[in-house]
């Protein structure tokens, strides 16, 4: 039998926390949020920001049915998130009088709204209008975060008012090495065994485990994180070893997602537990300013020239980048994950599916259990704003093999078409070829009626080869506010079964270097059996630079 459908309905007590100001409350602003063409409710990310910037209130619902979830996490002054999501009912905020500026979201298929409002001593009422600029679903594209760090009660409102289809929440969590997950439990009450659905298109799966090490024992030790996603049942493993819990995993139907590319231990498990998911936008990328800076700088692909840094470490650009080297670089080596994103809101300023992971199921209805297969057959893109929708040919693009007989001395071509939708204009597409920047395109991005603007990509020139290749498009967009905003397909192979994809030798060496210093780092720590996992990826990167170019 399919997993059965269960509505997952949370009745959650409107509440606002503790208001940030000093002035007495009194003032009501009441409000709805509604679609501008159809006229519906909707849920929705609500800010609420008194008008000279210095303070943030929380709403609640007006209706008894409704739920409103408050969201407070900041790092610095600069990177804050403080909002409310809401159902899709009418809400209401306390407010000392005054004016305020009202900033409403929904995922990244709505338009963003904001309105100035001015409270005093009656009572004052607004309707916001979100209007849709697209509607992936309907062309039959479905987005997901696979790293939330949210209670399941919460993420009913959550996913409907971020529009995401799909919610993979950390449901168990362990920091210290060889802890049973079941240690590390979020919630009390027994996990659901099957998928929790919102709406028949939004969807919780609620059974997903994190292994965050930073302790091994009783002694401060980083070894890195990796997610289980997906799983059926509570793991009976702790970590390491990293290969025990990957195939009891698999048996399981999980997915192993590396998390972050910048972990210790990152270029270990890739091969070692030969992980399915790569996230081409992780946690650290958030709405609000770039923050973790100099995390993780120590683990750099330092000499690198395509990963920007400052005196201060990474910027958001260079922290993308080196995800991304990396991601070309075990792709060169044979290590062929699927893209993937995740925001692990709930811990970091960020909203669900900031970043997020659209799946292509082409004409097929929508399940939980398709989208998860889709996602592993990389039949995908990653975004934090551009949608990306590219054919080869007539088939869908992403991770299928195209050839496999080579044809000697004879020069093809490899063609992708489609489109990139976007709120702005598209600065550049670039076209990746094996980790190269092999073609860089400035389209010309034309606007719509409704204002949003299209980027045809059918006079993009082909890329040419005569051996085993895979190519990948990424495309930015630059905001009004100067920030950048990116779209990364999933990488399309064409493969000849006796000439596979050869690594440059800067990237092998670079995997080598990291498990060389991670087998002198963990040389106390570990066992000599754990030690064995590393010593195994190390010989895997050794073995391949021998052919590499």
């Amino acid at each position: 039998m399919s997993l059965a459908r269960i509505l997952l309905i949370v009745s959650l007590a409107g509440f606002v926390l503790p208001q940030q100001s000093d002035e007495s409350l009194g003032a009501v602003l009441q409000g709805e949020i509604r679609d501008s063409e159809s006229g519906h409710l909707l849920p929705a990310r609500l800010y609420i920001q008194s008008a000279d910037g210095a303070n943030w209130f929380f709403a609640k619902s007006a209706d008894p049915k409704g739920s409103a979830i408050v969201y407070d996490k900041g790092r610095d002054q600069k990177s804050v998130e403080k909002h409310t999501t809401l159902s899709a009912h009418p809400f209401v905020a306390e407010l000392p009088p005054g004016k305020y500026t009202l900033t409403i979201e929904r995922g990244k298929e709505y338009l963003t709204a904001t309105q100035e409002v001015e409270v005093a001593d009656k009572p004052a009422a607004v309707t916001i209008k979100l209007k849709r600029w697209i509607n992936m679903a309907e062309r039959g594209w479905y987005s997901g975060d696979t790293h939330v760090h949210r209670p399941i009660a919460e993420l009913s409102n959550v996913a409907l008012a971020e529009d995401l289809n799909m919610v993979y929440p950390m449901s168990q969590w362990v920091t210290v090495s060889h802890t049973l997950p079941e240690k590390g439990r979020v919630d009390a009450t027994p996990y659901p065994s099957v998928p929790l659905f919102a709406d028949p298109t939004h969807v919780v799966v609620p059974l997903n485990t994190e292994y965050e090490i930073f302790s091994v024992g009783a002694k401060r030790h980083t070894l890195g994180a990796v997610l289980i996603v997906g799983h059926k049942t509570p793991l009976p493993l702790g970590i390491p070893s990293v290969k025990a819990v990957a195939e009891e995993a698999r048996k399981q139907g999980g997915l192993l997602d590396l998390e972050k590319h910048s972990w210790a231990w990152t270029p270990m498990i890739a091969p070692v537990m030969k992980a399915d998911l790569y996230p081409l936008s992780n946690n650290h990328i958030w709405r609000t300013e770039f923050a973790f800076k100099s995390w993780t700088i120590e683990n750099n692909w330092r000499d690198n020239p395509r990963i920007e840094t400052d005196k201060e470490g990474f910027t958001e650009s260079g922290w993308l980048h080196f995800g991304w080297e990396q991601y070309y670089a075990m792709l060169n080596c044979g290590l062929r994950m699927r893209p993937t994103a995740g925001t692990a809101n709930g811990v970091h300023p960020v909203p669900a599916g900031f970043s997020r992971v659209y799946v292509d199921l082409g004409k097929e209805d929508f399940t939980p259990e398709l989208w998860q297969k889709r996602l592993n057959e990389g039949r995908s893109f990653v975004t934090t704003g551009p949608m990306m929708m590219l054919k080869h040919g007539d088939a869908p693009y992403g991770f299928a093999v195209r050839r496999q007989g080579k044809k000697y001395g004879l020069i093809q071509a490899f063609y992708a078409s489609g489109t990139i939708e976007s709120e702005h204009p598209i600065e550049r597409v670039e076209v990746i070829v094996n980790g190269d920047i092999a073609k860089t395109s400035r389209p010309k991005s034309e606007r719509q009626a409704d204002g949003h603007f299209v980027t045809d990509l059918s006079d993009l020139e082909p890329v040419h080869f005569d051996d085993s290749m895979w190519v990948a498009l990424r495309c930015f967009e630059r905001l009004p506010n100067g920030r950048t905003r990116f779209a990364h397909s999933a990488p399309a192979f064409v493969d000849f079964a006796d000439s596979p994809v050869r690594p440059r030798r800067d990237q092998v060496r670079y995997l080598i270097q990291r498990c060389e210093e991670e087998l002198a780092r963990n040389k106390e720590v570990l066992s000599d059996a754990e030690l064995a996992e590393y010593r195994e990826a190390l010989e895997f990167y050794r073995g391949k630079l021998e052919t590499a170019r």
